[in-house]
C-alpha cells in the first residue's frame, strides 16, 4: 500500500473545498428551503444559485458564504484522505502494477473493477467522516442574524443577535460539536450517515471510473497532461451530479433535522429516515424537489473535481 496516495488525496481534497466552498453553501441554503412541512425552511427566499450568492453576501456579509468551511476542511482531511488513498491503493491490489498502453482498450473486467473499488471506498470513507459533515451542514444553513453595531455577551461573535450566537449554525467548529453532541447526543452526529454513504458511494462509483476512462482514452491525443486531467474531471463532474443530487437533498435535510435527547422541548422530527424523506418531499414538493441545487451542485462539482485532480496529478509529478 502506497502511503502517499493517502496524503495527495487529502492534500488535493482540502485545496479543491477551500477553492469550492461557496458555491457548496448556496447549494445547501436551495436545498433546505421550501419544506412546505417544515415551517422553519418553508420560504422560498432564493431564486436560484447566483441570487443566494448576491443575497448572503448582500444580507449576511461575504464571510457568511464561508460559515461550516472548518468542518468541511476537517471533512476533506478525513475522507478525502480515505476515499482516494483506498480507492487507487484496491485497484492497484486487485489489478496489480501493470502499465497500461495509451489508448489501449479496457476491459469490461477492468471497469466493473473501477466502480467496486470506487463505491467501497466512498461508502467507507463517508460513514468515518459524518460528524463533520454534520457539523458544516449545521453551520451553513441558517441565515445569520445581524444586528448593526449590537455587541453580544461575553462569548457571543460581535454584531450577531444573542439568539443566533448560542445557534450551533453560528459557532465555531469546537462550540458546534459540543453543541449537537450535547442536546442530541453522540447518535445527532451520525444523522443522515445512510443516505450519506449512499451518496459517496454513487458519487465515487461514477466519478472516479468516469474519471480514469476519460484519461485512459484521452491520453493518446493529449498525453498525461493538465488538458487531459481538466476534460476528464469535468465530465466526471456531470455524471456524479446528476446521479447524486437527489441523495443529496436527502441527506442534507435529514442533516439539518434535529432530534434533542432532553424530553422538555423536544424539537420536532419532520423525518423518520431516508425513505420517508425521499416521499414526503417527493409528495408534497414534486419530483424535481429532489434536484433543488442541481446547478450549484454540478458547478461546484466541476472546479472542485477539476482543482482535486490536477492538483492531485502534479503531487504525483512532483513526488
Amino acid at each position: 500500500m502506497d502511503w502517499r496516495l493517502f496524503v495527495y488525496g487529502g492534500l488535493a481534497s482540502i485545496t479543491a473545498e477551500f477553492g469550492t466552498f461557496p458555491i457548496d453553501t448556496t447549494k445547501t441554503r436551495l436545498q433546505i428551503q421550501g419544506q412546505k412541512i417544515d415551517g422553519a425552511h418553508s420560504q422560498v427566499k432564493y431564486r436560484g444559485m447566483v441570487h443566494a450568492f448576491l443575497q448572503i453576501s448582500q444580507e449576511e456579509g461575504a464571510r457568511a458564504l464561508y460559515y461550516g468551511i472548518w468542518p468541511a476542511v476537517l471533512r476533506q482531511a478525513t475522507y478525502g484522505t480515505i476515499k482516494f488513498g483506498t480507492y487507487y491503493s484496491l485497484k492497484n491490489a486487485i489489478m496489480g502494477e501493470e502499465v497500461r498502453v495509451a489508448g489501449a482498450p479496457r476491459s469490461h473486467g477492468a471497469t466493473r473493477t473501477d466502480i467496486a473499488c470506487a463505491v467501497v471506498a466512498g461508502a467507507v470513507s463517508s460513514a468515518i467522516a459524518n460528524p463533520t459533515d454534520v457539523l458544516k451542514v449545521r453551520m451553513q444553513a441558517r441565515p445569520v442574524l445581524v444586528q448593526p453595531g449590537a455587541v453580544g455577551p461575553a462569548g457571543a461573535v460581535a454584531g450577531v443577535t444573542t439568539a443566533a450566537a448560542r445557534d450551533p449554525r453560528t459557532m465555531g467548529l469546537v462550540a458546534c460539536f459540543a453543541s449537537v453532541y450535547r442536546q442530541e447526543g453522540f447518535r445527532g452526529l451520525w444523522r443522515g450517515v445512510g443516505p450519506t454513504s449512499q451518496r459517496a458511494g454513487v458519487i465515487a462509483g461514477v466519478e472516479l471510473p468516469v474519471y480514469d476512462f476519460c484519461k485512459h482514452h484521452l491520453t493518446l491525443p493529449l498525453g498525461d497532461t493538465v488538458s487531459n486531467h481538466f476534460v476528464s474531471s469535468l465530465i466526471a463532474s456531470l455524471g456524479s451530479a446528476v446521479s447524486s443530487t437527489p441523495l443529496d437533498v436527502i441527506r442534507t435535510r435529514l442533516m439539518n433535522q434535529k432530534k434533542l435527547i432532553s424530553s422538555s422541548g423536544d424539537h420536532p422530527r419532520i423525518y423518520k429516515g431516508s425513505i420517508d424523506c425521499f416521499l414526503q418531499t417527493v409528495r408534497t414538493e414534486g419530483f424535481m424537489a429532489l434536484y433543488k441545487g442541481f446547478v450549484p451542485t454540478w458547478f461546484r462539482m466541476g472546479p472542485w473535481n477539476i482543482i482535486f485532480f490536477i492538483t492531485f496529478e502534479q503531487l504525483k509529478q512532483l513526488y
